[in-house]
């Protein structure tokens, strides 16, 4: 009996290869997920607003200091929250401490991260 052999093209390995390496390298990434989110916005139903990112500079989550906040502008009390649950505008369930934020650990990844 004749046995005939499928080969595969070259783009469907290039590309399931080129898949299988991306997958390995982002999720293993040594920052958890994160948002910059206004402190001060907290609502029980939505979670925190999240605001634009420039609200977040000087803002330090190792010490808990918040976002510079000044008076006569109204900018947002920013503040990055990691690893949290975003819908629309909104974060929630997530945590302000960095340190304590899940560890995802993926393809190739060690138990203990970098940061």
């Amino acid at each position: 009996m004749e046995r005939k052999t499928r080969r595969l093209r070259s783009s469907t390995v290039i590309l399931g290869g080129m898949g299988a390496l991306a997958a390995a390298l982002t999720s293993c990434g040594s920052e958890p997920d994160k948002r910059c989110v206004d402190r001060n916005s907290y609502d029980a139903v939505n979670g925190y607003r999240v605001v634009d990112s420039s609200d977040c500079k000087g803002s330090s989550s190792t010490t808990g200091g918040k976002g510079k906040k000044n008076r006569d502008t109204k900018r947002a009390d920013g503040q990055w929250y990691y690893d949290s649950e975003v819908s629309g505008r909104w974060a929630d369930f997530g945590t302000f401490d960095k340190s304590k934020a899940a560890d995802r650990g993926g393809f190739g990844c060690s138990g203990s991260s970098g940061g």
